[in-house]
């Protein structure tokens, strides 16, 4: 049967212990797998830009890969993150997923080196012709410099069956819903920004990879839930109480406060690794506040 993919993903953060060297702490991952799948998430997907990818080295993006795969235990579905700037690098990292029994994989548009459309459909259709897994495509020209068109979508798609899903985080609901348009249910549309859930469902996305629930699984698991099943008027007050939740986790450069929310309730340590550095007070008073607000009821 093939994969279904909707729903509440969490893009998942990757627990660090202390300096000097910053080893990820593998009992807070497990801790935070368990949390998460008590919630009920449709998916994980380690490994991806709040898992700090470009700071992990191959090892541990493996074993991040391979721990998740293993605490999930087939209760979610790991979607592993891929990506690299490197199309042989996205090869070698989507087949690992597949061996080590990931259920799909995500693979950033290529950063840095500025690829042209053409090269985009290139990168895409080697990386997916490398699996036999389903591939989300992830365009975030915000941090990758390069936009992934429509247009070329489509022609990766044309080229690679295995290409089922975009993560759409351009910020630009109508980019998503030209895409649902054009595409129609030949590619699944998620949101790739939490404030923007709501809306994009409204046009015919089908979920969100989500940074807010790593801290709020259930209350995401629901809000996409209410907004996936028509509910307009209780989707739209949940969706809107978890905006200035949204809003501080994105306060500075992501996973910083999105970790530091989690350390503030004693799940993990409130480490990341340079060049991010950890939030400063006002962000923490911030975010807390935020915390606080939604706990009291913001609906």
């Amino acid at each position: 049967m093939p994969l279904r993919l909707e729903g509440t993903y969490t893009a998942l953060v990757t627990p660090f212990r202390e300096a000097p060297d910053q080893p990820i702490d593998w009992e807070a991952l497990d801790g935070l797998i368990d949390v998460q799948i008590a919630a009920r998430v449709a998916g994980l997907v380690p490994c991806g830009t709040t898992g700090e990818s470009p700071t992990l080295s191959h090892e541990e993006h493996a074993r991040v890969v391979e721990r998740t795969v293993e605490r999930a235990g087939g209760r979610a579905q790991v979607v592993a993150g891929a990506g690299s700037n490197s199309t042989r690098e996205a090869v070698a990292l989507s087949q690992h997923a597949e061996r080590v029994g990931a259920d799909a994989v995500m693979v950033v548009v290529p950063y840095y080196n500025k690829p042209t459309q053409e090269g985009l459909v290139r990168h895409f259709v080697e990386v997916a012709k490398s699996v036999r897994l389903p591939v989300v495509v992830y365009n975030i020209p915000g941090r990758t410099g390069i936009d992934l068109a429509p247009e070329t979508l489509a022609r990766i798609c044309a080229l690679a069956p295995n290409v089922v899903a975009i993560k759409e985080a351009t910020g630009n609901v109508i980019r998503a819903q030209r895409i649902v348009q054009t595409m129609g249910e030949r590619v699944v549309v998620l949101s790739g920004d939490d404030a923007l859930t709501l809306p994009m469902i409204a046009v015919g996305a089908r979920g969100v990879i989500s940074v807010t629930s790593n801290v709020l699984p259930a209350e995401i698991v629901r809000a996409t839930a209410l907004a996936l099943g028509g509910t307009l008027e209780e989707a739209r007050r949940e969706h809107l109480a978890l905006l200035p939740v949204h809003d501080a986790m994105f306060l500075e450069a992501s996973p910083g406060p999105v970790k530091a929310a989690l350390a503030l309730r004693g799940l993990i340590r409130d480490v990341v690794r340079s060049p991010l550095c950890p939030p400063t007070e006002a962000t923490r008073s911030a975010i807390q506040s935020a915390l606080d607000a939604f706990a009291r009821g913001g609906r």
